[in-house]
């Protein structure tokens, strides 16, 4: 995807190594970044995306020294990286390692951290580039930012570029998103800041725009003529673990909605973009959640679910209630599950529900997209054994087996005339084999290259925010009386079905694999499907 960034376009080519540039790690002691960016970062210095001239400084309140630093990098990376090390290149990689210990609002750190960012460009050749990762508790993020600021190390001059990146979550209601962006923007351009979600690393979410856009088969059909509604499952087997006191403060709701499953949502019913530059990209997904339809209080309490898992069993093993985890409160209102149904009111999805769902606890770990299509008219087939007619059905898994399955009708040989379904799978290692992945390789990439088309813009984050705010309000105001109500191990609380069921659907079951019909191989009808 092309950059939006002016500085470095013409080292900045896709494909080929990013620009010179060191990146600054807050928080480099904490378990994101020995989990998933160092193992990214690694994965990008053996696919040679890497820029020679590159380093990396890590910040945080731990005392260790450079070599100290280093040392625990190379134990974490044999433990978390995806496969083997490959050591002389690992060797290459820890030289370019540097640390610095202080406290987040201490202006000294600044001060210390800008005499290293000269050392380092001295000894490693960054050319005064520099990535700021923020890979902190997201009570910094405005701190940082503005000692950044004040430090004058966001500063752009010449060609030399600054961006920094901020994770999940971005505020946690209307309010605290638009003091974010406020505080964001009082020191960086907004091409300046990266919000990333690890969701848009995945290769099938990527994937969305391709196939519907490079496949003159599929958008013709993508419309409310067509498609009878869509679902979003995003779901969990594990707890909350030991993020239990992050949780509590969290929920599903706001730890998954206005980001990784809005962003399904936007990839799924935006409008062609005129290019894939990352205006342009976002222009068409706020459109998207500026379309939705807001909940009002009474729609909210028809509309909108919220669970909380008990005790139950997984894999033949007991496991606790979210109320017994570590860190929650015995009587915890925290939702763990929320599925919902929601309306775009745009000319394209008009009258085509999007049902969502995500949970912790639930039966399998699997995220995916369904569009279920209308069904065909019966007329054809009513003097045949055939009494109802299953709709074709597209699904995109996301995780954990990436892929793309078709589900259509076909006849059973025989002189009878009997539909089966029949299903085209695509599966992504079977095609393009398998790259060693942590979803942060491509995201960090981009902010290399200085493309933000996998990045929320302010203007996102706010109209997803603005979808949620109501129904946060109303859950505030009218607490759940039922929690614990859905078991470990189970698809949710049964309000979730009821759901569906009141419009005549139902969930699809995400470990089911093909169309409607796969289990049987035949049409022979379902109660409660919509006609």
């Amino acid at each position: 995807m092309a950059s939006s960034d002016s500085a470095n376009v013409s080292e900045a080519v896709p494909g080929m190594p990013a620009s010179p540039c060191a990146m600054v790690i807050f928080g480099a002691a904490g378990d994101l970044t020995k989990r998933k960016l160092m193992p990214a970062i690694y994965n990008l210095a053996k696919s040679r995306l890497l820029p020679e001239q590159f380093a990396i400084v890590g910040v945080s309140i731990e005392p260790f020294s450079t070599d100290d630093f280093r040392k625990k990098m190379t134990d974490d990376i044999r433990e978390f990286s995806i496969e083997g090390i490959d050591m002389s290149r690992w060797d290459w990689f820890a030289q370019r390692l540097y640390y610095l210990s202080g406290d987040f609002q201490d202006p000294v750190l600044y001060k210390k951290l800008g005499e290293t960012l000269a050392q380092v460009e001295k000894e490693q050749g960054t050319q005064g580039n520099c990535l700021f990762y923020l890979a902190t508790s997201p009570v910094f993020f405005p701190i940082v930012v503005e000692q950044l600021g004040a430090a004058k190390l966001t500063r752009q001059e010449g060609p030399k570029w600054k961006r920094v990146v901020i994770e999940k979550p971005f505020g946690h209601d209307l309010a605290s998103a638009v003091a974010l962006n406020h505080a964001l923007g009082h020191v960086l351009e907004e091409k300046q800041i990266y919000r990333i979600d690890h969701y848009l690393g995945k290769e099938t979410v990527q994937n969305l725009l391709a196939f519907r856009f490079a496949n003159g088969i599929f958008e013709p059909v993508w419309n409310r003529r067509y498609v009878d509604h869509v679902q979003v499952t995003v779901a969990e087997e594990l707890g909350v673990e030991l993020r239990g006191g992050y949780y509590e403060t969290a929920g599903a709701l706001r730890d998954m909605v206005p980001n990784h499953i809005f962003q399904l949502i936007t990839l799924s019913a935006m409008e062609p973009p005129i290019s894939f530059e990352a205006d342009a990209v976002h222009d068409e997904q706020t459109k998207i959640l500026r379309a939705i339809q807001p909940l009002s209080p009474e729609r909210v309490l028809d509309q909108a679910v919220r669970g909380q898992y008990g005790e139950g069993a997984m894999d033949g093993k007991h496991v606790p209630a979210y109320r017994s985890e570590p860190h929650v409160a015995p009587d915890s209102q925290t939702p763990t599950y929320v599925a919902m149904a929601l309306h775009i009111d745009n000319w394209r999805w008009a009258g085509v529900p999007f049902y969502l769902r995500t949970g912790k606890r639930m039966t399998e770990r699997i995220t995916q997209v369904v569009i279920r299509f209308r069904r065909p008219p019966l007329v054809l087939f009513r003097n045949t054994s055939v009494e109802q007619i299953p709709p074709n059905e597209l699904v995109i898994n996301i995780q954990p087996n990436e892929g793309i399955s078709l589900s259509f009708e076909a006849k059973i040989p025989g002189p009878v005339v009997r539909l089966g379904a029949v299903n085209m799978d695509f599966q992504y290692s079977d095609y393009f084999g398998t790259t060693p992945s942590t979803g942060y390789e491509t995201l960090l990439y981009d902010c290399m290259l200085g493309d933000p088309t996998l990045f929320q813009r302010a203007d996102m984050v706010e109209a997803g925010w603005a979808v949620v705010q109501p129904i946060l309000d109303v859950w505030k105001a009218l607490p759940p009386r039922d929690f614990p109500n859905y078991s470990a191990g189970t698809w949710g609380p049964q309000q979730a079905d009821e759901l569906l069921h009141r419009e005549g659907r139902e969930w699809r079951d995400p470990t089911r694999a093909g169309g409607p019909h796969h289990a049987t191989g035949e049409s022979a009808g379902r109660s409660g499907e919509r006609a």
